[in-house]
């Protein structure tokens, strides 16, 4: 059952270069942001919403029977979209939680998604996020792969004191892969976007940090794996391959 309290909205524009039109590129016969839609309503934790700047999404996601809003071009990061989308769906403010779910993520599973929220339930709590252990040995010396460290809470859950693309923490022992998907408290999302970008933020190229910097308590949910992340060619054919067995 959804909860009238959980808003997810799923930012979504035209703008990747590697892969054009990505979110309405067609996978096992839907474009991808449709796929993504289709996983948030499955997790059934509340209203959902594409919010974009492209009518031609929006025109995509309303024939599939899902729910659009138009928000400005103008928007630096996907946080500062939701936001406004938050505003113009809920101008009452009866949200109390607010999901940023990535819209190139169409085979991310729908607990993932409950993970995240459930953080929530700790009201210390400003924002929850996922992560999984590194597995790959390649991936713990990758910039692209952002590692979330912190401190064990529980063997799922991390609180998260700092975010980086380098190798760490030093010495032996697992390394956690950050999933930029995130669960706001309106507070907590309502104060981050009137932040100005901190001095690591920039320096690392991770929104996240400015949180940590203004004193926000960020946890981590440990999941089984990291999502499929479609930015490639490669990504989009094994993203078709899995869904075509759905």
């Amino acid at each position: 059952m959804t909860d009238s309290r959980t808003l997810v909205l799923i930012p979504s524009r035209l703008g990747a270069t590697r892969l054009p039109n990505k979110p309405l590129l067609d996978i096992a016969g839907l474009p991808m942001i449709v796929h993504v839609l289709r996983r948030a309503e499955e997790a059934q934790i509340g209203r959902v919403a594409v919010a974009t700047d492209t009518p031609e999404i929006a025109a995509a996601v309303t024939a599939a029977g899902g729910e659009a809003v138009m928000t400005s071009a103008s928007h630096p990061s996907g946080s500062d979209r939701i936001f406004e989308a938050l505003e113009i769906l809920d101008p009452e403010g009866q949200a109390e939680f607010v999901v940023n779910l990535q819209g190139d993520l169409p085979t991310i599973p729908p607990q993932d998604i409950r993970a995240a929220l459930a953080l929530l339930d700790d009201p210390s709590v400003d924002i929850g996020t996922l992560t999984a252990q590194i597995h790959v040995e390649a991936e713990h010396t990758t910039p692209s792969v952002v590692k979330l460290i912190g401190s064990p809470l529980s063997d799922r859950r991390l609180r998260a004191l700092y975010f980086t693309r380098a190798t760490a923490p030093y010495g032996d022992g697992p390394r956690y892969h950050h999933i930029g998907l995130y669960a706001y408290r309106r507070s907590a999302l309502a104060r981050f976007v009137t932040l100005p970008p901190s001095v690591l933020e920039q320096r690392e190229k991770l929104e996240q940090l400015r949180a940590l910097e203004a004193g926000m308590r960020i946890d981590g949910a440990i999941v089984d794996s990291v999502p499929l992340g479609v930015d490639t060619a490669s990504d989009l054919e094994m993203a078709r391959e899995i869904l075509a067995k759905t």
